[in-house]
């Protein structure tokens, strides 16, 4: 059975995995990404250097295309370390195989910052705490208010039918509930 998947990610991004650009996008029960095909800089050299004919025979997209996902119960581990003056690896590792996506510095913080917050179930609280009752603040008389004078108010309301007996009776409760 297929089941649709529509939750929104927690955060997106471009990656370079293994020559290409993907799109990655993290969400709370998994990491999947997308590594479209495309026109690399090799083939674009080549096809210049043969006039067009290297492009005829071997076609203008590759067949590198593809995605993946992995499960965030998966993960065992998320590392970070530097690739030169501008990137970093963020490297996803699970029990059987370690991803590494390339983004800038800044961008690897935040992405291993998600990742290990995903590990450790924090946005699983978030989300408990978010869906929880907010319990409503007991209602307090108005100041100056007197209680017995509302609720003779509410009677003579209910006795000059306005008020069903039933509605005076909750509204006879709220009012006592404020004492």
């Amino acid at each position: 059975m297929i089941v649709a998947m529509t939750d929104a990610p927690l955060y997106s991004f471009t990656s370079h995995i293994s020559g290409k650009n993907a799109k990655v996008q993290i969400y709370r029960d998994r990491i999947e990404w997308e590594r479209p095909r495309g026109v690399s800089g090799g083939k674009i050299t080549a096809g210049i250097m043969t006039g067009g004919l290297s492009l005829l025979a071997t076609g203008v997209k590759n067949g590198k295309s593809g995605t993946e996902m992995i499960p965030v119960k998966n993960i065992s581990s998320v590392t970070t370390r530097r690739d030169g003056i501008m990137n970093s690896f963020v490297s996803i590792i699970t029990s059987g195989n370690t991803i590494d996506f390339r983004v800038s510095h800044g961008e690897a913080a935040t992405v291993k910052t998600v990742v290990t917050d995903l590990i450790l179930g924090k946005y699983d609280a978030a989300v408990e705490a978010a869906a929880a009752p907010v319990p409503e603040p007991a209602p307090t008389a108005a100041p100056g208010v007197d209680v017995t004078e509302q609720i003779a108010k509410l009677a003579s309301l209910r006795d000059a039918g306005v008020l069903t007996d039933e509605e005076f009776t909750t509204k006879k409760a709220e009012l006592l509930a404020r004492l």
